[in-house]
């Protein structure tokens, strides 16, 4: 992987994406790939198939030692000491006032054991605060993010792909479950998450250098499957049609787990945890703002920061939005003031100046059948 400094970072599979003419962008300071052609279908086939992601961007951060169920319920809003082993929990890192630094999953490895996997952009922050609210425990921080190579397959026939290639069961492997399997011949760690509303697998791959046969496996497996490679463009607007927030535009240091919606991952009967004080505050507090899903009725593009309006008067503010393969048509998610009535009065979204229509809907746009 490259390391300059003045460059984005590159994955091992990186010769890979080029190989399969992938457009690369620099994101969170690696360059992934944005799409491989087109990016509808890319979304399509995850929706009806199954898509292969190179997310070895993300960052993996170790928390191991005798006390580090801890450090984790200190660390974390979450009561990750009950974890059970094999199981994964997501949850949120935050400041001493509740500002959100990360949302993350972590993995219990074993009884002593953690790997919390961050964002890219905040991997380093991440790494960085675990170490610091470490000390005076009996617990050790690894920031092992270079030494992995994560994969993800999504969508209905990712187990019908996989399959073949693991010494897994994958009817034992409940939802954000991990347990250490083989994949293609390769120790890993195998997880059922993802972040597109499907069902699917990560492939946590350690040393990362193999990577690349794991990749050309499922890629083979799926051939006549309908598997493809699918790019970061594909990957937002699925998880945008789920209605999972996305750092940086639904989270941030700015909005407590409350603002988002996502009170319920604090676990305030814990004893002291950083932020508890401010969280405790905002639980006792009316939310000023709440996260709404809104549908245009026309074609015009929604986007982050496009203004809302409801009777023309601003009440909001667009995080995020994109054309929706699934609904064809464009969707977005928005912070309204929590008082407002949105079930009265016409809403629109201001596109350069101009209103466009939109209904307010119900978050999840998409839920997959179970």
């Amino acid at each position: 992987m490259s390391e300059s400094p003045d460059e984005p970072r590159t994955t091992v599979l990186h010769d890979v994406h080029e190989s399969a003419g992938a457009t690369l962008v620099d994101f969170a300071g690696w360059l992934m790939p944005l799409r491989y052609g087109s990016e509808t279908a890319e979304h399509k086939a995850v929706r009806e198939a199954a898509g292969l992601f190179d997310l070895s961007h993300m960052g993996e951060i170790r928390v191991s030692g005798p006390q580090a169920a801890a450090v984790m319920d200190h660390a974390f809003v979450g009561f990750l000491s009950k974890v059970k082993i094999g199981r994964a929990r997501y949850t949120m890192l935050t400041g001493t006032d509740g500002g959100v630094l990360d949302d993350l999953i972590v993995y219990r490895l074993g009884e002593d054991e953690y790997l919390a996997v961050a964002n890219a952009a905040n991997a380093d922050v991440v790494a960085s605060v675990l170490a610091e609210r470490a000390e005076g425990f009996d617990a050790r921080v690894e920031d092992e993010s270079s030494q992995y190579s994560l994969i993800a397959i999504q969508g209905p026939r990712a187990a019908e792909i996989l399959a073949p290639l693991t010494d897994a069961d994958l009817g034992e492997i409940r939802y954000y479950a991990g347990y250490e399997h083989t994949v293609a011949g390769v120790p890993v760690l195998l997880a059922r998450t993802g972040y597109t509303g499907e069902d699917g697998f990560e492939i946590f791959v350690k040393p990362a250098e193999h990577a690349t046969d794991i990749w050309s496996a499922l890629m083979e497996q799926g051939a006549d499957r309908g598997l493809v490679p699918a790019g970061l463009s594909a990957r937002d607007t699925l998880r945008l049609e789920a209605g999972m927030p996305l750092y940086g535009q639904e989270l941030s240091p700015e909005l407590t787990p409350y603002d988002a919606g996502l009170g319920r991952l604090v676990k305030l009967e814990k004893d002291e945890f950083v932020g508890r004080h401010a969280l405790e505050e905002a639980s006792r507090n009316t939310r000023p703002r709440r996260l709404i899903g809104l549908a245009s009725r026309g074609r015009r593009p929604l986007r982050k920061d496009q203004q809302v309006l409801r009777d023309g008067e601003p009440v909001g503010t667009l995080t995020s939005g994109a054309p929706s393969p699934t609904l064809g048509r464009p969707i977005a998610m928005a912070y309204v003031d929590s008082e407002l009535d949105t079930a009265t009065g016409v809403f629109t979204v201001d596109v350069r100046g101009r209103g466009e229509a939109v209904d307010v809907v119900e978050l999840p746009f998409y839920q997959r059948d179970t």
